[in-house]
Formats: structure tokens, sequence, C-alpha cells
């Protein structure tokens, strides 16, 4: 892991999505990260207008986003957003669907 800041880091997304979409927080920056996946997951989620959805699409060298993701989630939103988790892709990733 390097010693760069997540400040230092693209953020995944600079505006309001009012439509549905998805934040891939599987790139490189993000394997050995999970503090770096989790924030931006966060972000993602408060980017997302409400009657909306986003797909955080997670890197797989974290697991299942039941261990570290959804903890977040509930922390972060209590029951002011709902989640589900939708698949494990084919590169190991997986999708978990944030309504908001």
């Amino acid at each position: 892991m390097t010693g760069v800041s997540h400040d230092d880091v693209e953020p995944i997304t600079d505006r309001v999505h009012d439509n549905s979409w998805s934040a891939n927080l599987e790139k490189p920056r993000h394997a050995d990260d999970r503090d770096l996946v989790v924030a931006q997951a966060i972000d993602a989620v408060e980017h997302t207008a409400p009657g909306n959805h986003v797909n955080l699409v997670t890197h797989g060298n974290h697991g299942h986003p039941s261990a570290f993701l959804f903890p977040a989630l509930r922390d972060a939103f209590d029951a002011s957003v709902e989640w589900e988790y939708v698949e494990q892709c084919g590169c190991g990733g997986h999708v978990t669907r944030v309504h908001v």
C-alpha cells in the first residue's frame, strides 16, 4: 500500500446524479485500500438524487460487501437508503445496488 492520501485520489464523482448510475470502485487504487472503497461508496450514495440508485462495484480483494460495506452504509445512512447485493462480477468484484 502506498502513502497516498485519500485527498490525492480522484473523486468517484463531482456531481449529483439525477439518474441511476454505477460507481467503479474496483480500479487498481482500490485493490489494497478498503477505507478508500468505503469512503468513495458513501460519497457515491451522497451524490445520488432521491428516487434513483447507484451500483457500487467493489474490488474483489475485499471479499463480499456484507463484511465491510453494508455496516458502513448502515452507520452512514441509517434507514434513509436501502441496499441489495446484486451479483459477483466475472472479474471477482461485487455489485451492491443502493436505492436512495
